[in-house]
């Protein structure tokens, strides 16, 4: 039982008083954050729906922002090798021009001024920067020039010529996530996209009773091999092929040392695990060199040349006047290298559909993901207004009833 006495109206009045401003502070709390669920007991179920689907849109919006950047990025390099494959074009057509055998000597010699200048022009677009200041070409070395072009006298040139063009970038590496667990690769690396032949690599040095002694890895353009202490030559060959790789590993028969070539036009990256040298040890590359610029051992072989390589060879042939030269192996050339370009313009145009398809699917998703996420939690403005303004009222009423019922006097300040 309660006992009765002059305080309990007062304190009971309290009470309600302070249940009511406790409502009040509830809707307005909800009326400020937008949502009907202002703590996990206004509604258990419909909050955990919420927090899976807020977690679930907030991945959608950065699997958006993922595929805006990729498909943007994808569409910059597809306009920089169009521009490369219109100056090889030109190329060509001198090539053709210079193969008729019908010119000067003295217009020789123009049509070879005038691919060294389309050259310079080629570097200029393999050394594009994006306008995020990254080296579009250059691979995972994105603040890298990827290509150096080398000047110097050449015999038949009337002025500082170039003579060589030399690649320091890296492979594609970088990758953006557009949806759980799927990637779109970003780069396309100067190694792969002005490269002209297949390439081959041919060590010389007698691997045929070669042996791994302790546990390692190397790496074929990015792919890792990994070994064991016992692999054979053999062993290593069957790991290159059975890799991801674009490479195909065999024995050579004759200096029984091993041997690589490309499966498609590109530049062929070595490297040795940190903790291993076994690609030092079959004679492919050098200790301690630089994985992304060509670090071949010098007793090594290697043939297939790049896109610039092909220019150099068919400019100085006008230089030379070699119509033979230029009607076969310069067309030739050009025409490799215009292979490989067209083929690496189609898998860029390929990547950037497939960013641009996913970012319509994304665009479609998150609105009823959001639509989702606002049923759950959204408030209805129109019923939180009417149970607010009823909340106000009954609070009015009952400051002015307390103040009637409960009016102070005289005596309740002096105790």
């Amino acid at each position: 039982m309660r006992r009765i006495s002059t305080d309990m109206p007062n304190r009971d009045m309290q009470f309600y008083l302070r249940r009511q401003e406790e409502g009040l502070a509830n809707i307005q709390a909800k009326i400020a954050g937008q949502t009907r669920i202002h703590e996990l007991r206004d509604d258990p179920l419909a909050a955990s729906h919420a927090v899976r689907y807020a977690s679930y849109l907030s991945r959608l919006e950065r699997f958006e922002k993922n595929t805006l950047y990729a498909r943007d990025h994808l569409n910059q390099t597809d306009a920089y090798l169009r521009q490369a494959n219109d100056v090889m074009q030109r190329i060509r057509e001198i090539a053709v021009q210079g193969a008729n055998g019908t010119y000067a000597e003295e217009d020789m010699g123009y049509m070879a001024v005038e691919v060294n200048e389309l050259l310079k022009e080629l570097v200029a677009v393999s050394n594009a920067l994006g306008p995020d200041g990254r080296q579009i070409f250059a691979g995972d070395k994105a603040f890298t020039e990827p290509f150096r072009m080398v000047e110097g006298t050449i015999q038949g040139g009337r002025e500082t010529m170039v003579v060589g063009v030399e690649y320091r970038g890296a492979g594609a590496s970088r990758k953006t996530e557009v949806t759980d667990g799927t990637y779109v690769t970003l780069d396309m690396g100067g190694g792969e996209a002005f490269w002209a032949e297949k390439m081959q690599i041919f060590s010389g040095v007698d691997a045929s009773e070669y042996r791994v002694t302790k546990p390692g890895a190397f790496y074929v353009d990015g792919e890792e091999i990994t070994l064991n202490p016992g692999d054979t030559l053999q062993a290593i060959v069957a790991k290159i092929n059975e890799s991801a790789a674009p490479v195909k590993a065999y024995v050579d028969p004759e200096t029984r040392g091993l041997s690589l070539e490309g499966t498609n036009p590109h530049l062929i990256r070595m490297e040795d695990s940190q903790d291993s040298r076994v690609l030092q040890d079959l004679g492919i590359i050098l200790a301690n060199a630089d994985p992304g610029a060509p670090n071949w051992n010098p007793t090594a072989r290697v043939s297939g040349g790049s896109v610039f390589d092909m220019v150099l060879r068919l400019r100085d042939s006008l230089f030379r006047g070699d119509v033979d030269f230029i009607g076969s192996q310069g067309v030739g050339g050009m025409d490799l290298a215009l292979n490989n370009l067209q083929s690496r313009l189609a898998e860029i145009g390929s990547r950037g559909e497939r960013a641009e398809m996913t970012w319509r699917r994304l665009n479609e998703e998150i609105p009823q993901v959001t639509a989702a996420l606002s049923r759950e939690a959204s408030l209805d403005f129109a019923t939180a207004a009417t149970d607010l303004g009823m909340l106000e009222f009954a609070h009015k009423a009952a400051l002015q009833t307390a103040a009637k019922v409960l009016s102070p006097t005289l005596l309740d300040f002096l105790r």
